[in-house]
């Protein structure tokens, strides 16, 4: 059996970040600033604020951290503010505001990761003094986990407001497009649900 080809770790972490990156600004074609913008759950989660959120995000945890300031100061910072401030966009905020503010974050960002490598250690401002370390290896995978969480959130936010599913544009990774075939598919489930819950009492 041939071996497998070794590949890049940086531009292996790179790859899954950047689809989670285009995930995330693709839930937001086709709706209505309304949509983009309406609290969907019942602590205010929403679509735009999640981008504004990772935004913020890679700026702290690919710039800041490794001594790469982008200038932007992260809104939750200012005294008294409000502390989940990165979670929503103000109406002065336009989504091509928080649509470029995301795409410069990635910009900042990976200038960091071509510039060091993934052993540079940095110090995380905002941690505790005792327990602040991190190597750019950690920041990254740590960057792609909470935007893949967030890419999720917004998958099902999304399918809330109209149905639309999907990983990506060009893979949406779902088995039917075919509304019949859902609706079948979760009766089934409906089914097997109260099938379980009768057997459990």
């Amino acid at each position: 059996m041939t071996p497998p080809t070794p590949s890049d770790p940086k531009a292996d972490l790179h790859r899954y970040l950047q689809d989670a990156r285009d995930a995330l600004l693709w839930k937001l074609e086709g709706l209505s600033e309304y949509d983009i913008r309406r609290p969907l759950t019942p602590t205010g989660t929403n679509l735009l604020g999640l981008v504004k959120h990772v935004a913020f995000v890679e700026l702290g945890y690919l710039g800041d951290t490794f001594g790469r300031p982008s200038g932007r100061p992260a809104p939750w910072g200012a005294d008294g503010g409000d502390p989940n401030a990165d979670m929503w966009a103000t109406a002065e905020e336009s989504r091509d505001d928080i649509v470029t503010l995301y795409r410069g974050a990635w910009t900042h960002a990976d200038a960091t990761v071509e510039a060091l490598p993934l052993d540079t250690v940095a110090r995380v401002p905002w941690w505790p003094a005792d327990s602040d370390e991190i190597t750019l290896h950690h920041a990254l995978v740590r960057v792609i986990a909470d935007t893949h969480r967030h890419a999720g959130h917004a998958d099902i936010l999304r399918e809330g407001l109209d149905g639309a599913v999907g990983m990506r544009e060009d893979n949406t990774s779902v088995p039917s497009s075919d509304p019949a075939w859902w609706a079948e598919h979760r009766e089934r489930l409906e089914q097997v649900a109260e099938e379980a819950a009768r057997k459990a009492q």
